[in-house]
């Protein structure tokens, strides 16, 4: 199961002189990330440099700022990998020091500054949610109410008709356990009328 963060969290370092400062934060996508950058870069206005890395599905972006090809975004983007973050940005801004420390130096210092920052970091699970529409007879109502919080589910609306319709929100990894009961339940008189995924969540619990 993919993790999110529940809150920024920060990491300092000083090595050879040069100062880096890192923060992983959540993230939902990467025109987000890329206004967070453009805040950082407005705050550190004498930064050398301010490298960053996101993992958000088809948002996931590194970026080296000008430090040599792959040492500091890449590296940063696996750290994140590695701990199975999802809809999480990682920055490290660095102020040079004078002295320079080579493409291994580079890659431990950004990798570094991110371990650390997660080490005081709050993991939530990701929630990937789905959204189901269906019509069921009106006997049916009552068991479905009861039958939501087993699955995790919501009612988002129910409109009263010939038969009932019903929106419902669930958990997707719950979704097929779901679909099998209440098709049990109504014996062929449930019509699916949707089936959609919506954007994906954390658990706030």
């Amino acid at each position: 199961m993919p993790f999110t963060l529940s809150a920024p969290v920060h990491s300092e370092s000083v090595i050879r002189k040069s100062r880096f400062i890192g923060c992983v934060e959540p993230m939902a996508d990467r025109a987000a990330a890329l206004r967070r950058v453009t805040q950082l870069r407005a705050e550190h206005p004498a930064a050398t440099h301010v490298c960053w890395a996101l993992m958000a599905g088809g948002h996931s972006a590194a970026n080296d700022d000008g430090e040599p090809g792959g040492t500091a975004g890449r590296p940063m983007l696996e750290v994140l990998r590695h701990q199975d973050l999802e809809g999480v940005l990682a920055t490290v801004v660095r102020y040079y020091g004078g002295t320079p420390l080579g493409a291994g130096g580079l890659v431990r210092a950004y990798t570094d500054s991110v371990a650390r920052a997660l080490l005081q970091a709050h993991k939530v699970p990701v929630i990937r949610w789905r959204q189901l529409r269906c019509v069921l007879p009106h006997a049916l109502e009552g068991w479905l109410r009861r039958e939501l919080d087993a699955h995790g589910a919501s009612l988002v609306d129910a409109q009263r008709g010939e038969g009932v319709t019903v929106t419902l929100r669930l958990p997707d990894a719950n979704a097929a356990a779901f679909l099998a009961r209440l098709n049990d339940a109504g014996q062929g008189r449930v019509l699916w009328l949707e089936d959609d995924s919506a954007p994906s969540g954390r658990d706030e619990a």
